[in-house]
């Protein structure tokens, strides 16, 4: 059966670790896909800041 598990954080670095404390858990030959998505909002109270937001999409084998 193919499954998912997304994930989503502020931080690039806060994805990173728990995408690879997931995959960590499971076999080479289960990952079929990984998806990556960074999105950029600019803040209405302040004009100056950005909100990042870095989501990733794992596609396995369960």
């Amino acid at each position: 059966m193919i499954q998912v598990k997304v994930f989503d954080h502020e931080h690039e670095k806060d994805l990173e670790k728990e995408m690879n404390r997931f995959l960590k858990q499971m076999d080479e030959d289960q990952l079929v896909d990984i998806k990556y998505n960074v999105a950029a909002l600019v803040e209405e109270e302040e004009e100056d800041d950005q909100i990042y937001c870095f989501s990733a999409m794992v596609i396995y084998r369960a």
